[in-house]
């Protein structure tokens, strides 16, 4: 069997196994605060771009977009997000299991827009006793979002100036940060995130790592006090170093980006593959996540080999089939795949 289902798959790149052996027997401070978590911050923010933003480990995406929400916002507050977004759809409640209710938003494509927030915020803080209803704290997105849209710098921007205006933190769930920033409709850098955004996340778990993500925050107000954040979450991990080698692997000679080419160039033969044999799409996906569209007798034909993750039927009765490629996606997989359609 051939698994096309998710991105995480596999283990960990073989460049950060061989230096977690190298070091496994080095003698550290825990908790985050070694030299190699210190070197992979600095790392990670000369490629941002900017030295004065403050840099936190975490394990997962789940426990990152809890504790970064918690730590950020008010008792009282919401969080807005699209209503596909993963805190609202894959997470079991977790933000809103502290306390903080999910200020959902229909959009068409998984993309939330400056013009959707607007027309919320406007709503609450226009009416005559916005007490009554929770108050707008935050605006989460994703890029690449749940259907492997990338925001554009245009758009990225637009959120930025209207979150400033009702002075609203914005946070971007960067889980697959790499596949987005190397998709070919990408217009954005880590450089622009990092200035568009309050605090982002660098996906390390579907990217290369065994596990990690590297939170970014850019705006101190939001970020005091996180490590204490990070212990009440349970987050702490206390041989930290396993994330600070991790990300200084992924930092270093471009790695990080070079293998999330790889994940996209795989994905751009498998889409080209599908169109040429008549197949249509769910999305117009041009990252890691392909979103095709298959009859029931081909996806059993197919699911005979290969694993892939299913996303509901349209109106027509199509399954909405997910295949995923990664870091690790190999010619050979694809080559299989395609002989198969």
């Amino acid at each position: 069997m051939i698994r096309f289902e998710c991105d995480y798959i596999e283990g960990g790149h073989p460049k950060i196994i061989e230096a977690l052996v190298k070091t496994n027997m080095e003698q550290t401070r825990g908790y985050g605060l070694d030299p190699h978590c210190e070197h992979a911050r600095q790392l990670i923010l000369q490629a941002c771009g900017n030295t004065n933003a403050k840099v936190h480990f975490l394990v997962g995406g789940t426990q990152t977009n809890m504790t970064v929400i918690d730590a950020s916002i008010r008792s009282h507050h919401g969080v807005i997000s699209a209503s596909s977004g993963h805190i609202n759809v894959h997470e079991t409640g977790a933000v809103e299991g502290t306390g903080h209710k999910i200020l959902a938003i229909d959009t068409t494509d998984g993309k939330l827009t400056a013009s959707d927030v607007d027309a919320l915020c406007r709503a609450h803080f226009g009416d005559e006793e916005p007490e009554h209803t929770v108050e707008p704290g935050m605006v989460y997105i994703s890029n690449p979002t749940e259907g492997g849209l990338v925001y554009t710098k245009s758009e990225l921007s637009a959120l930025s100036s209207v979150c400033h205006r009702y002075d609203l933190p914005l946070f971007m769930d960067g889980a697959r940060l790499g596949y987005g920033l190397m998709s070919e409709e990408n217009d954005l850098s880590l450089g622009d995130i990092a200035s568009l955004c309050d605090v982002f996340y660098i996906g390390g778990t579907k990217v290369g790592a065994l596990f990690g993500e590297a939170v970014v925050f850019t705006n101190p107000s939001i970020e005091k006090d996180f490590r204490y954040q990070i212990k009440r979450h349970g987050g702490m991990l206390a041989k930290g170093r396993l994330l600070g080698i991790q990300f200084e692997t992924l930092f270093t000679d471009n790695l990080y980006l070079d293998i999330s080419k790889n994940a996209i160039g795989l994905a751009m033969r498998i889409r080209e593959a599908f169109a040429d044999k008549g197949y249509h799409f769910f999305n117009d996906s041009k990252t890691n996540q392909q979103f095709v569209l298959m009859d029931d007798d081909t996806l059993n034909r197919l699911s005979t080999d290969f694993m892939f993750a299913r996303w509901g039927k349209t109106d027509e009765g199509y399954n909405i089939v997910r295949i995923c490629t990664s870091w690790a996606t190999t010619e050979e997989n694809v080559d299989k795949l395609i002989a198969s359609i």
